[in-house]
């Protein structure tokens, strides 16, 4: 017999789901037909293990060869039983599908009551983090920039003071200290300071014309390129020509970010590309002319580049490989001539919010940008960089107040997301609050503040790891070391006689030293009397200290205090033994009466003197 020729078998697709959905339809209806009569029966259903079958194959889709197009294949013909996928709940094959009907719609009817129960929460300040408050000292001059990664593990911080602060949670104790504090960008200001997706690179942006990536330590690994400052168009050049007002990273691209500068642009940048920016879009007036970019973002799909300029115009530009002209401008959406220190997103990625140098708060929804959905007044700002931001629920706005003249309260102040609404006015600082920053992670609040310091808010019960891991851990003992501890110089291809021989243990080593006449001399014992041997005794350890309390101990001489008696006592002497005054005045004055002698013409009266 010749052999049989296998062939491959082939499947149609398309029938078999066609089929498969023709076959759930009938029995569909086949279960309904059953239904219907055991109510007409009162009888109560699920009580046959038919209907129980029947249910399971209308949940889940058949595994029978009226399925898949076997029909030649008597085998999976008979095993209609058979089904595809997840077998159903436990409770529907322990239990009577009739007996827990109530009892599961009772169970699901109080999960959906507690759910709209929390979602209907009317009082929002239960959620906001203010239990416990933490201060973090950068240094005495006002924070310009705070930055977090998604992890929530580090955090950077920038101020007036040119240096940036590097903050690790995990391993920080309760003396809250940086682990590394540098000065990336020399003498200017850090104006922004932003971790990417990963954590792995921090963008800085300071007041120079060149914006830097550092790496997790604080090195830096990248620096943009600066551009010809005597080329008139700026599209022309290869980077910034003037101090820089911030950058941003793309939501989801890690490798582009980008900066915008007083020199009327925003450049779009690559990781690995620093020579040339990638793509610019130019910010231009109603007139024509250049528009400074005070404020930028992307939205938080990556679809759009939002852009608030000092003539207070609001422009917007699709993300596309060319930038050519913006999908739409608001003309009057601040002040002309205030800078708009902040644009903000909200987590549903169509409402953002704007902080304006004309202390204002406004709400504008991107699909409908001809009026803003709501505004606040009066709320005093005086620096380039105040934040405005959304609470992790999208329901609250929060930005910060600067303090006025003669004021020491610095404030932050809940606003509702609809309506603009105070909701809270919190006082953290004696000085104006610039920079917040909520990380939805942690459920914690970052403060910057005008006086240098950084205060981060937290719940005890809401809030986890970041901070409050620095909270539980002890103050960290440094070890004692011993500077005139002599360095041991290795030598190990030396002679014998130079080797030095090591010990197993220290009671060895004790041992050895014990044996040596030398170390183990004992101490001498102190000296009675004038000593010997070169050895002094208790008057002083040192010659010096001898001589010295001898003359201090030497008998006193009262004549030391009469200066007469001091001088008169060597009369004598020099009577005897004339060398110095007496010699000098033999040849030129007369004999020198004694002292008895003139004592005697003192007393005789002027008339009884001899002429």
């Amino acid at each position: 017999m010749a052999d049989k020729q296998k062939k491959a078998r082939t499947f149609d697709f398309n029938e078999m789901f066609e089929k498969a959905r023709k076959l759930a339809i009938e029995r569909g209806a086949s279960v309904l037909a059953n239904r219907d009569d055991d109510v007409t029966s009162n009888k109560v259903p699920g009580e046959d293990s038919k209907d129980k079958e029947l249910l399971k194959r209308n949940l889940d889709l058949p595994s029978s060869s009226k399925a898949y197009g076997d029909d030649d294949d008597e085998e999976n013909s008979d095993d209609d039983d058979d089904v595809i996928g997840p077998m159903p709940p436990p409770k529907s094959q322990d239990k009577d599908l009739g007996d827990t009907s109530e009892e599961d719609d009772e169970e699901d009817e109080d999960e959906n009551e507690d759910e709209t129960f929390d979602n209907l929460d009317v009082n929002p300040l239960s959620r906001i983090p203010v239990d416990g408050d933490v201060i973090l000292q950068h240094g005495s001059k006002t924070i310009s920039a705070i930055g977090i990664d998604n992890n929530g593990a580090r955090m950077a911080s920038g101020s007036f003071d040119f240096d940036v602060k590097l903050w690790d949670f995990g391993g920080m104790d309760s003396t809250f200290q940086a682990f590394r504090s540098f000065r990336p960008c020399e003498c200017h200001q850090i104006k922004s300071l932003q971790y990417n997706n990963t954590g792995d690179l921090l963008l800085c942006v300071s007041g120079s014309a060149q914006a830097k990536l550092l790496n997790r330590d604080g090195y830096t690994k990248m620096e943009c390129v600066k551009g010809d400052q005597y080329i008139v168009d700026v599209a022309n050049t290869k980077g910034h020509i003037a101090m820089l007002n911030g950058g941003d990273w793309h939501p989801y691209y890690q490798e582009e970010f980008m900066t915008f500068s007083n020199d009327g642009s925003i450049r779009l940048w690559d990781v690995g590309r620093y020579r040339k920016h990638r793509n610019i879009i130019k910010t231009k007036t109603k007139q024509g002319r250049k528009a400074i970019p005070t404020a930028a973002t992307y939205n938080k799909d990556g679809k759009y580049i939002v852009a608030a300029c000092n003539d207070g115009s609001i422009q917007v530009w699709p993300h596309k490989e060319y930038f050519v002209n913006p999908a739409f401008i608001i003309r009057d959406g601040h002040q002309n001539g205030s800078d708009t220190s902040c644009v903000s997103f909200a987590y549903n990625g169509n409402n953002f919010a704007t902080r304006g140098g004309d202390d204002t708060v406004k709400l504008w929804d991107i699909r409908n940008t001809k009026k803003y959905i709501a505004e606040k007044s009066d709320l005093y700002n005086r620096f380039a960089m105040t934040d405005v931001i959304f609470s992790p629920d999208d329901r609250l706005v929060i930005t910060g107040l600067s303090t006025k003249l003669n004021e020491k309260e610095g404030n932050v102040i809940f606003l509702d997301r609809d309506t603009l609404s105070p909701v809270a006015d919190l006082t953290v600082s004696t000085s104006s609050v610039v920079r917040l920053a909520w990380h939805a992670r942690l459920n914690q609040i970052f403060l910057g503040c005008g006086d240098g310091d950084i205060k981060i808010l937290y719940d005890e019960k809401k809030s986890n790891k970041g901070v409050k891991l620095c909270l539980a851990r002890k103050i960290k003992k440094k070890k004692q070391t011993n500077d005139n501890q002599i360095n041991h110089i290795i030598t190990p291809y030396a002679l014998s006689l130079f080797k030095e021989k090591k010990y197993s243990s220290k009671k060895t080593l004790e041992e050895k030293q014990r044996k040596d006449p030398v170390k183990s001399h004992r101490p001498d014992l102190p000296v009675n009397g004038p000593g010997s041997g070169g050895r002094l005794a208790t008057k002083g350890a040192t010659l010096a200290q001898y001589v010295l309390q001898s003359i201090a101990v030497r008998t006193h001489d009262e004549r030391d205090k009469d200066i007469k008696a001091a001088i008169l006592r060597h009369a004598e002497e020099a009577e005897k033994n004339p060398f110095w005054v007496t010699p000098a005045y033999k040849k030129n004055q007369s004999a020198v009466s004694t002292s008895k002698e003139s004592k005697e013409d003192d007393e005789q009266p002027p008339t009884k003197k001899q002429k």
